[in-house]
């Protein structure tokens, strides 16, 4: 089978993109109509006190249309809340309310994923699925209470940190020898596996990864990140992180960001070393798709460029099975383990 038409017939998860802050920075241009936009009556906080106006004309890299195209089942759609200081949940306020205004006006068709059964309706029935995820655990000010505002808006994923520390965790770029999660990070954990959310690990130090391993009764995302063996960037995971995430029946999400892929030459070919090296290190069914997509992920131009990948995988004498498994039936399965 070639690489279109196995991507058609597979069910398919990208485990990050950033494209909800992108698209209101460019004039809150939908994601669900090309062309369309809110309108400059909706500026909040991400386009206003902490916002940077992009043109319209520079390409965004992923959209409901562009999902569809590319044989895309179901993305985890997140917002970064680092940046907004004091307005942590102000900010994701701002860019979850965007998504749900867009998506109630131009796709009432996509999927909102609460639940396993959604995951189910999305790949089926080939409608876009959208998983609403945060990045920053001070999204939660330190309350669980926020945490169960959050859930019953639809956020199913939260990411503990993002490079700097958070109120939960140490961030990768912040890590303390020795140091694992906060004992509220601990309690954030503990009731998010209660709730049914995923608890993403991307960014975390790696005190704060292994003891989010120990703490977390479900499996974990690290949702995008490479091999820290090809490329030494604090982002990527080392062998023995790899290991310990297979252990615990959690997946990593391949990113294609270039400067974790190769300092110097960031290439596809490049891009499947690492995952040759994860399926090597940690096993297939540990690796899953996490594109970065609108967020830093340019080694693959746009979503259609996953086709590359499949192609690539293919020649390297991946079974079809194996490629279907990365493509999204490994995220699948922590995803419906998880949100049940």
């Amino acid at each position: 089978m070639d690489a279109r038409s196995l991507l058609q017939q597979a069910a398919v998860v990208d485990l990050h993109n950033d494209t909800i802050v992108a698209h209101i920075r460019r004039h809150n241009a939908s994601l669900c109509a090309p062309g369309a936009t809110l309108g400059d009556g909706y500026n909040g906080v991400i386009s206003g006190p902490y916002g940077v106006q992009h043109p319209p004309e520079e390409p965004l890299q992923i959209d409901l249309p562009k999902m569809r195209a590319a044989g895309i089942d179901v993305g985890l759609f997140a917002v970064d809340v680092t940046q907004a200081h004091n307005a942590h949940l102000a900010y994701a306020l701002d860019g979850l309310g965007f998504l749900l205004h867009d998506l109630a006006l131009h796709a009432p068709e996509a999927v909102l994923v609460r639940g396993a059964q959604d995951l189910e309706v999305a790949c089926q029935e080939r409608r876009p699925g959208l998983l609403l995820a945060v990045e920053h655990a001070d999204v939660t000010q330190g309350s669980l209470n926020v945490l169960h505002a959050l859930y019953a808006l639809g956020v199913r994923s939260i990411g503990l940190t993002h490079n700097r520390s958070s109120c939960a965790a140490d961030g990768c770029w912040e890590a303390r020898e020795g140091v694992g999660l906060t004992a509220f990070g601990v309690r954030l954990v503990q009731e998010m596996n209660r709730l049914g959310m995923v608890v993403d690990l991307a960014h975390v130090s790696p005190g704060a990864f292994f003891h989010a391993l120990e703490v977390s009764a479900a499996p974990v995302l690290f949702s995008h990140g490479d091999a820290r063996a090809l490329c030494d960037h604090p982002r990527n995971l080392t062998d023995d992180q790899l290991r310990a995430l297979a252990q615990r029946g959690g997946v990593i999400g391949i990113s294609y960001v270039p400067t974790f892929v190769d300092p110097k030459a960031p290439t596809l070919e490049r891009l499947l070393d690492h995952m040759d090296h994860i399926v090597a290190v940690a096993g297939i069914e540990t690796l899953a798709l996490g594109s970065d997509f609108d967020g830093g992920g340019t080694l693959i131009a746009e979503a259609g460029g996953i086709e590359t990948i499949v192609a690539g995988l293919l020649a390297r004498g991946y079974a079809e099975a194996d490629v279907r498994a990365i493509l999204g039936q490994n995220a699948l399965r922590v995803l419906r383990t998880v949100l049940g």
